[in-house]
């Protein structure tokens, strides 16, 4: 019972009734309009951003390798900061052998608290710069979910507020509309033959 009083206060714009204005109906279906394209179009965007960012960690994973090197320097163990947040990697120069032979050297990050000439593995890109390590699969799947449920959920809110402003906008006019009938209303009371 209680539910279905519920049921029929939410769609009380979809019934025939004489108290039923034409705002009342655009504005039902508006609601409806906006809720699907929230619904479908939040999908959509959460599927296409999580894929294009998964394909983006892909790319990654396939363009860096890792390579053996050895460090120049020693690195200093990190102290943890006021937050109680240790930072275990700090940019070192190392010294690695390219797949032709050739000795590169370069600042890359690794681990610290490391001596000379210690062996330490260290990421390149395709032109053989030292870079970051990639994320894994199951990290980069992670990622790429978060990333879609966030764009989902932007542009949701957008949806939403962009029907929001569009009822206000509905709100106002039948404000307007009641205002110029009420005057017309207080008009015709004026124009009653006064008693002499």
């Amino acid at each position: 019972m209680r539910r279905t009083k519920r049921v029929r206060q939410l769609l009380w714009r979809w019934r025939s009734n004489p108290l039923r204005r034409h705002d009342d109906v655009i504005e039902a279906w508006f609601i409806l309009v906006v809720w699907t394209v929230i619904a479908l179009g939040g999908t959509v965007i959460g599927v296409m951003a999580g894929h294009a960012a998964d394909e983006s960690f892909r790319q990654l994973r396939h363009e860096r390798h890792s390579v053996r090197a050895v460090l120049v320097e020693s690195t200093t163990r990190t102290v943890p900061t006021a937050e109680g947040t240790t930072y275990d990697r700090v940019r070192a120069k190392v010294r690695w052998t390219a797949s032709d032979g050739s000795a590169h050297t370069g600042r890359a990050l690794v681990g610290s608290g490391h001596r000379a000439g210690s062996q330490v593995v260290v990421w390149l890109n395709d032109a053989g710069q030292p870079t970051t390590e990639p994320p894994t699969a199951s990290k980069a799947a992670l990622e790429a979910g978060a990333l879609g449920a966030g764009a989902a959920v932007a542009f949701a809110g957008l949806t939403f507020a962009a029907g929001r402003v569009a009822q206000w906008r509905l709100d106002q006019r039948r404000y307007d509309r009641w205002g110029r009938e009420w005057d017309q209303l207080g008009a015709q009371g004026d124009a009653r033959p006064h008693d002499p």
